[in-house]
This record gives C-alpha cells, structure tokens and sequence, in this order.
C-alpha cells in the first residue's frame, strides 16, 4: 500500500508542531506566574471533547471498515477491538511504568508544588528537588508523549480531515504538560534558557515517534496494517482524555465548565467532519 511522499511529509509536520507544544506551555510558564484555572479547564475539556469524537465517530469506523475489508467481516471486527484494547493496554503500561508521584497525569500536584515555593522566602524552598521533579516529569512526559507521535503520524496518513483537529486537542493539552515541566526548573534554577530547554526537549519525543512509525511501520503498510494501527490509536484517543484530561480538569474544580469545553469540542468535531 503506497502512501504518497507529500502525504508523509504533512503527517511529519503536524506531528512536530503538536510535540513543540510543550515548549509553548514552557514559554507561557516563564513569562507569566499564573494560569487562568476556567481557561486551562475549557481547553481540556475542548481537546478530551475532540479526540473521544474522533476516536468513536471517525477513526475506528475507518478501522474496522479496513480490517474487514482485509480479513473479513467476523474477523475484521475480532482484530479492530483487539487493537482497540491494545493501544489502551500500551498507555497503561506505560503509566504503571512511571512512579505515581512523578506520573504526567498528576500535573495539577507538580504545578501547584512549583506554585508554592513561589510564594515562600528562596531559603525555604529545597530548589535541588524541586529541580529534580521538573526533570523527571520531562522524562515522564517524554515517554508518555512517545505513543502519541505514533498516534499522530499515523493518524494523519488517512487526511486531513483527521489530522487537523487531532493535532488541535494534542497541542491543547500538551500546553499544560510544557507548564507542569518549566514551572519547578524555573523556579529552581532561575533560568528560562534551562526551563524551555526541558520542555521542548520533552515534546520532542512526539516527532521522534513519527520517525519510529515512519522507519518499522511504513516498509510493511498494507490495509490490514492500517486498520491495526488505526484501531490500536483510538483506544489511546480515548484512554488519554480520561485517564489525564479529565480528572486533572476535576482536581483544579471547575467540573461543568471542563464538561461544557468537552461538548464544544465535540460540536466543533462534528460540524467540521460534516463539511469537510
């Protein structure tokens, strides 16, 4: 199944400019002290809205519609919800990995952590740990953030129509992620050079993805890879926006707001299918 070079080229675009996120969120952490709590919710609740959308309404239709094109209408569907709960398997595993304290999805801790220690003297503030958090959460991130640049390049393989507002939700919600990173490195060392270092460095493990996907996957591209692939990406749609966006919406207690920001998101997903 041959995949035009323009094609990838656009996948390996969008990919980079959804893993440099992290870096914007990094940049937004260094020039102001603080971040509108109904905003940073709406927008949450906006990108879980537009990747659960996207995930049950577009591409594992596509999914299922190529696996039992591929393999048959019975065994189709056995393969595309084995890939569905395998791409849900592979972010678990990789949250079971991480350390709870240090796990990407406890963002709200890290920041208010960071926060903290901005309003106390600078000698009671342990500046070596709060480093070391910042740096671990990079870390933490950038593995998170790995499957994702998979996710995404391979997502945007089936057009634009996919590939735009998927890119949006990822770019909205790796923002906070660059801020949960910048904000304790920041405060620890006094340095905006280091802190945006730390972020954008983080999100790179996005375009690094695409490259992995790009260099195992494509030389065997065929329908029923596709099909895989695509399912295996909705399960990880779906598990992110309630394993991370959602519950880190909750804990900073604006739930109807985060709510009303989902149901946008999904309108917005709707309408912009439905057009183009």
């Amino acid at each position: 199944m041959e995949v035009p070079s323009n094609i990838i080229w656009v996948a390996f675009g969008l990919t980079m400019i959804a893993g440099l996120a992290t870096g914007i969120g990094g940049l937004l952490a260094v020039m102001f002290k603080r971040t509108g709590t109904k905003f940073l919710c709406a927008s949450l609740g906006f990108s879980a809205g537009v990747m659960l959308y996207l995930a049950f309404m577009e591409i594992m239709p596509h999914a299922q519609e190529e696996l039992a094109g591929a393999l048959g209408e019975n065994r189709g569907r056995v393969a595309a919800l084995l890939a569905f709960f395998g791409g849900m398997g592979l972010i678990t595993l990789i949250d079971f990995l991480i350390p709870e304290r240090n796990n990407p999805h406890e963002l709200k801790g890290v920041v208010d952590k960071s926060r903290s220690c901005c309003n106390t003297d600078a000698n009671g503030c342990d500046k070596k740990s709060l480093k070391r958090t910042g740096v671990v959460v990079a870390l933490s991130l950038a593995i998170h953030n790995f499957p994702e640049g998979i996710a995404m390049f391979t997502s945007a393989l089936s057009g634009l129509s996919v590939a735009i507002p998927l890119a949006i939700a990822i770019i909205i919600h790796n923002i906070p992620e660059g801020i949960a990173i910048s904000v304790p490195i920041y405060k620890a060392t006094g340095s905006r050079r280091k802190a945006l270092a730390w972020a954008f460095g983080s999100g790179l493990a996005e375009p690094l993805g695409a490259v992995m996907a790009w260099a195992f996957l494509m030389p065997f591209w065929s329908p029923a890879l596709n099909g895989i692939v695509f399912a295996a990406v909705a399960g990880i749609m779906v598990y992110i926006p309630l394993d991370e966006l959602l519950p880190v919406a909750e804990k900073l207690g604006k739930h109807h707001i985060s709510i009303l920001g989902v149901v946008a998101g999904m309108i917005l997903m709707a309408l912009s299918l439905f057009l183009f």
